[in-house]
């Protein structure tokens, strides 16, 4: 039952909120321009923004308490490993489907 009043989030979970709602404003950006792409660097892009958002995620559970900072540290190594491996399989595209966005 509550009291009223609101929960005080320390300095970890206002900055852990800040960088979840940095990755949704990144993703949010670059949503409208994958549709623009052709198939394979649309899924491509695709992937790389869920990634962006599953990193979101883990930077809420965090500021929740659902998770500790080892665990939002894993997750975060994880990204970046996925993100690494993302771009190094980026799909190559010829002269002809080369968009502005590409």
């Amino acid at each position: 039952m509550g009291t009223g009043r609101r929960h005080r989030l320390g300095w970890r979970a206002r900055r852990a909120i800040r960088a979840a709602t940095l990755l949704d404003r990144v993703v949010d950006s670059q949503l409208p321009l994958v549709t623009g792409l052709p198939e394979a660097s649309r899924r491509h892009s695709a992937d790389y923004l869920a990634e962006l958002v599953m990193l979101a995620q883990a930077y809420r559970h965090y500021a929740a308490g659902w998770i500790d900072r080892r665990e939002l540290d894993r997750r975060g190594r994880a990204a970046v490993a996925r993100l690494d491996q993302l771009r190094r399989e980026r799909p190559s595209a010829s002269p002809e489907q080369l968009t502005e966005q590409d």
